[in-house]
């Protein structure tokens, strides 16, 4: 059986480990928003007007939070 690791040891592996990630990470463009992925989604179809109006008007219905 192999002797524990040293806490210096195990700080060398935990850099390692951490550069390691890091290489992996960095080239990859950051993950957005899912808001941002679909803002804007439907603008150029003919309902879009018609959908927007439909969601205020359910929205409407409901109590809003500085009724209650």
């Amino acid at each position: 059986m192999s002797e524990p690791m040293t806490i210096e040891q195990r700080v060398a592996r935990l850099e390692e480990v951490t550069a390691e990630l890091q290489r992996h990470i960095a080239p990859h463009e950051p993950v957005r928003q899912w808001l941002d992925r679909v803002s804007g989604g439907l603008k150029d179809y003919p309902e879009f007007k018609e959908v927007v109006r439909l969601g205020r008007e359910i929205r409407q219905t409901y109590p809003s939070d500085t009724e209650a």
